[in-house]
């Protein structure tokens, strides 16, 4: 990301460093950087909060935008063939004024516009209609399971975003991880920023402790049946709250770790719900 940067002239706005970046990942398959379709278009959350430690760390000048403090060449520690690929980025789009990146960014790739509040501003009728064609509404009701496990936010985020779930409720005991993006705090608030609403439901959980120890899928499932017994049917309330915010929003999404369904006690809370819905159909995971 610094030779990117050194390569441009070591300044560039937070708009087009993130265009930039975007390009680089997708026209060279690199996978170091994700993206969701944000306020101004393609966005990664986590390079944001790498420009925050880049400030720290020395690297870069502390202001909004992206500048080099060291105008020394990192490309240096890159190879043959990644030097190569940021030259040719920079030979396409050097050019390239901000509006004009924005718009090439918006035409290419117009699923990334479909948040974007400059949209119209940008593109004509026909460019509009191609992003309104991406826009993902869907009618019907789901009760979505994902796990953040081997996920990044940004491809968490997608998910969301490509199964139109409209609240996540975050069913960990203790919503910490080591995981950039899925601690509450900042889950809350990038979801806030998505557009979507975000509610943990602590009772809901499962202590770690009683996490220990499970090896086979019959560990998971005697755990998950005790789990049953014991936790959802004494919270009926959150169960219930549940269920309310589910009937007004009919898409939504539990939160947890475990990429693996039937590894996670989400799977039977979206059974207690069920069952508490038999007339609302689908009622399913993804």
């Amino acid at each position: 990301m610094l030779s990117l940067l050194d390569t441009f002239g070591g300044e560039l706005s937070r708009k087009k460093m993130q265009k930039l970046l975007f390009l680089h990942c997708e026209l060279n398959g690199d996978s170091a950087y994700s993206f969701v379709p944000y306020k101004y278009g393609c966005y990664s959350f986590q390079a944001a909060a790498d420009h925050a430690k880049l400030i720290t760390k020395g690297f870069l000048n502390n202001t909004e935008e992206w500048s080099l403090l060291d105008k020394s060449s990192f490309a240096d520690a890159l190879s043959y063939t990644e030097r190569q690929q940021l030259w040719e980025l920079r030979r396409r789009f050097k050019g390239y004024s901000q509006d004009k990146l924005i718009h090439f960014v918006y035409t290419s790739y117009p699923y990334y516009a479909t948040r974007s509040v400059i949209a119209e501003e940008c593109l004509n009728k026909e460019e509009m209609d191609n992003v309104e064609s991406c826009r993902k509404e869907m009618a019907g009701s789901l009760i979505a399971s994902i796990g953040y496990e081997g996920l990044s936010l940004e491809t968490y985020l997608n998910l969301l975003i490509n199964n139109d779930i409209k609240a996540v409720f975050d069913v960990r005991k203790n919503p910490l991880s080591r995981k950039f993006g899925f601690s509450k705090t900042i889950l809350r608030q990038t979801l806030e920023h998505m557009g979507i609403e975000y509610y943990h439901v602590p009772k809901l959980g499962i202590t770690s402790d009683k996490r220990k120890n499970l090896v086979t899928q019959s560990d998971y499932d005697a755990l998950f049946d005790d789990y049953e017994k014991t936790t959802l049917k004494h919270e009926t309330q959150e169960l219930s709250d549940l269920n309310r915010i589910f009937q007004k929003k009919k898409r939504i999404a539990l939160l947890c770790y475990e990429h693996l369904p039937e590894q996670c006690h989400r799977t039977r809370i979206i059974k207690a719900i069920h069952k508490m819905n038999k007339s609302i159909t689908p009622v399913c995971t993804a």
